[in-house]
């Protein structure tokens, strides 16, 4: 591994990990992307040792299938689909035409919106993607806002690996076909804005509404095309 003066391909120089209940999934010493390599046994191991919350509202018409845990206070809206497995943390919405699938890792008091789709992501607490959204294969860190109609892209349209840069330059093979973004606390994305696969966001950025994302940004930055 190289030096980890290199930060930001590190969740703990991205995260405050220590405030998430499934920092687990981040020990080792390992690169940031290597989280989704792990979440698939994760979330499936800790569904089998957890139970939903009895405080939990799911309303009539939503549909909530096998393999799904719902902390307290979860409400799911109608016509919205959390398909198993999935973990959804203590006081988040699911709202109408929601579609939550594949291993998503959904963490307290978000929000997850009208015609969102989560797949195979983690979310840490507060994250909001409250209105046409896409996240897939992606890393949303505390408090992280979607503007309406964001994509986080998950794969590029010729079939390699995708790759990450640092800010020295240093390139990395994540090992995967499909890779989102990853988005550290705080991080604020304008409405429309694409962000491809592969893109790495500091803490605290600001992307401007249309822009189309790409490479890796520091901490505080404005991101204007």
């Amino acid at each position: 591994m190289q030096a980890r003066a290199q930060g930001i391909v590190f969740p703990e120089v991205l995260f405050e990990l220590e405030r998430f209940e499934h920092r687990d999934l981040f020990d080792g010493g390992i690169y940031v992307w290597e989280a989704l390599h792990r979440l698939e046994a994760y979330v499936t191991g800790r569904v089998k040792e957890l139970s939903s919350s009895s405080a939990a509202r799911v309303m009539q018409g939503a549909v909530v299938g096998e393999d799904v845990i719902l902390g307290e206070n979860v409400v799911v809206e109608p016509h919205a689909y959390v398909k198993g497995p999935a973990i959804i943390g203590d006081g988040t919405e699911i709202r109408h035409g929601a579609y939550v699938r594949d291993h998503a890792l959904i963490g307290g008091n978000c929000i997850i919106g009208h015609s969102t789709e989560v797949k195979r992501s983690i979310l840490m607490d507060g994250v909001s993607v409250s209105h046409w959204n896409y996240i897939g294969d992606s890393i949303l860190g505390f408090d992280v806002n979607l503007g309406a109609g964001t994509t986080l892209s998950n794969k590029k349209i010729v079939k390699t690996d995708i790759t990450i840069r640092d800010l020295e330059g240093n390139q990395y093979v994540c090992g995967q076909q499909k890779l989102g973004a990853i988005i550290g606390d705080g991080t604020q994305v304008g409405c429309n804005a694409v962000l491809n696969p592969g893109a790495l966001l500091g803490k605290r950025c600001m992307v401007y509404p249309l822009v189309s994302a790409r490479g890796t940004h520091p901490n505080n930055q404005l991101i204007k095309s």
